[in-house]
């Protein structure tokens, strides 16, 4: 009887995150407002995802107000940072920034959408300013974090 030679599998790394990161990444950076609740509710149980390594750190709307106006953008900004820096990390952010731009707009015109007249119409012209800066100006920087608009340009949350 012949002898089968021995292969040799090396164990996953007790650090190594699950197999379907990308796809709950995905899922929590889409423009839904069902991905925006189940990103916050993940969030809010980062203990739970925690074999996945995400980075959940933010410095919200960078150099921009966080509530501009009164308008509470800082939970959009946290979301847009957590797919910036989630994607960057993976190696496939310009693959996905168009879709996290989008995104983020949309979470910004559903904060927009709880308010009515003026206040509305102000709150969606300021959405807009701030969807048009990160899609200008909005990368993520080498060390993680987020990149700065160029000088002279106008402050983005990226």
């Amino acid at each position: 009887m012949a002898s089968l030679p021995l292969v040799l599998v090396p164990a996953a790394s007790a650090s190594a995150a699950p197999a379907d990161k990308p796809q709950v990444l995905s899922s929590w950076t889409q423009t839904s407002a069902s991905s925006y609740n189940a990103w916050a509710a993940a969030r809010q149980n980062q203990g739970a995802w925690a074999s996945y390594g995400f980075d959940w750190s933010t410095d919200y709307c960078t150099t921009s107000p966080d509530n501009p106006f009164g308008f509470p953008f800082q939970n959009a900004c946290a979301r847009h940072d957590f797919g910036y820096r989630n994607y960057h990390a993976a190696g496939t952010f310009s693959a996905n920034k168009d879709r996290l731009d989008s995104a983020f707009y949309e979470d910004l015109k559903r904060v927009c959408g709880t308010y009515s007249g003026a206040s509305r119409t102000a709150c969606n012209s300021t959405a807009w300013t701030y969807y048009q800066a990160v899609r200008a100006f909005g990368v993520p920087s080498v060390d993680g974090g987020t990149a700065k608009a160029p000088a002279g340009a106008e402050p983005a949350h990226a």
